[in-house]
């Protein structure tokens, strides 16, 4: 090795054989940069409301259940199970505001919604159920549905029915009726839906059952309205006549009511007491049925309000609000816009920007924590107006 290479530095760079040093390419690689603290996800914003009968000894299970199931419906063994037999059923229930999602497995039984409870609970939701097992047959005058596994049932709360199970597991929705409320689509009772669009709701529904644990608040509202857009548009695409006679006189009194104000809801006479004359019932009587909804009258205008903010969050739609207004049967722009803001929390002229599908608006809050929240019961009858003042 030459003397001037063994006595340079081992740090020294090498020269290019004139005492020159060569300058050497240094890669320069790119820094890594901190990643930026991710933004905490929001909390859930569900809890569920669980129930098993599984708690009870043996013998006292079944009544247990009859019991829970009380305010819905009217439970039976079998004929041929003794009474004192094991019923082990499971029961969790989820509040998202504006719809209830029910988990239920249970052997097999029947079940019965009389006219006489339909009149006593005054809870007409839609109930829609898709069976992940099992078989059930339900029949409403006379009119049987099957349903099974890959089908999806439609039945309204608000009229009588009855029917039986095998063992099965289900996945119900139950959501108020204003929501279905202004639309073309008139839903059939007691149908079961196939095809297409039933699979790709069933899978929603799938998607939403495996996040039930992991929705936040702000999610519920996008929720309820997917839902009940695809409820929609499956009801819309069967052809099956409808099962509940369309002679008024045959149909429970609120359901007499829904439809007649439906159909004469800008009519300028639709009053108490031309509900009372068309309807054939007394004064009394109305009021009676419709107290929880804040009497006739405030049923009357929250349908007039619901169907007065869908026209003014319709894009396409620029007419003068004054113009809405006294097509909605109010007597002037102001009654209409302090009646609006006191029942959707902003005025006429916000709900054309309003993002949410407005007709959601007082039905995707979810439940209120406090006394008496954790009650199927009460889950059922204030269901829409969980947050209403």
């Amino acid at each position: 090795m030459p003397d001037d290479e063994r006595s340079r530095p081992p740090s020294a760079p090498p020269d290019d054989g004139d005492g020159k040093a060569v300058q050497i390419e240094r890669r320069r690689f790119p820094r890594e940069t901190k990643q930026l603290d991710e933004q905490p996800s929001p909390p859930p914003a569900l809890k569920p409301l669980r129930f098993s009968t599984r708690d009870f000894e043996p013998d006292k299970q079944f009544a247990a259940w009859q019991a829970y199931m009380a305010p819905l419906v009217d439970v039976r063994r079998p004929d041929n199970f003794p009474p004192d037999a094991a019923f082990a059923a499971d029961h969790a229930a989820w509040n998202l505001g504006g719809m209830l999602v029910v988990q239920q497995t249970t052997p097999a039984h029947s079940y019965v919604r009389s006219e006489a409870k339909v009149r006593s609970s005054l809870v007409d939701h839609w109930q829609i159920s898709v069976l992940r097992s099992g078989r059930t047959w339900t029949e409403v005058d006379g009119n049987v549905t099957a349903g099974e596994p890959g089908k999806v049932e439609l039945r309204t709360l608000g009229y009588p029915f009855r029917g039986r199970s095998t063992d099965a597991e289900t996945l119900s929705i139950f959501m108020p009726r204003e929501l279905f409320y202004p639309s073309s689509t008139e839903i059939t009772n007691n149908i079961a839906l196939s095809g297409t669009r039933t699979k790709l709701l069933i899978d929603f529904l799938d998607g939403v059952e495996a996040k039930l644990t992991q929705l936040a608040e702000g999610d519920l509202p996008h929720v309820v309205q997917t839902v009940r857009d695809m409820i929609l548009a499956c009801a819309s695409s069967t052809g099956h006549p409808s099962t509940v006679p369309e002679q008024l006189t045959s149909l429970p009194l609120k359901e007499r009511v829904h439809r007649f104000v439906q159909s004469n809801l800008m009519s300028p006479d639709l009053t108490t007491d031309r509900l009372c004359r068309e309807l054939g019932v007394s004064r009394t009587r109305l009021y009676q049925v419709f107290e929880p909804e804040g009497g006739v009258h405030h049923y009357i205008q929250r349908r007039r309000l619901l169907s007065a903010h869908a026209t003014l969050s319709d894009t396409a739609n620029r007419r003068p609000i004054v113009d809405i207004a006294l097509e909605a049967g109010f007597s002037s722009a102001a009654h209409f816009s302090r009646a609006f803001s006191k029942e959707f929390g902003y005025s006429p002229r916000e709900a054309r920007n309003v993002a949410v599908p407005p007709y959601l608006a007082q039905a995707i809050a979810p439940a209120p924590e406090g006394e008496g929240a954790q009650s199927f019961d009460k889950w059922l009858r204030t269901l829409g107006h969980s947050r209403q003042g």
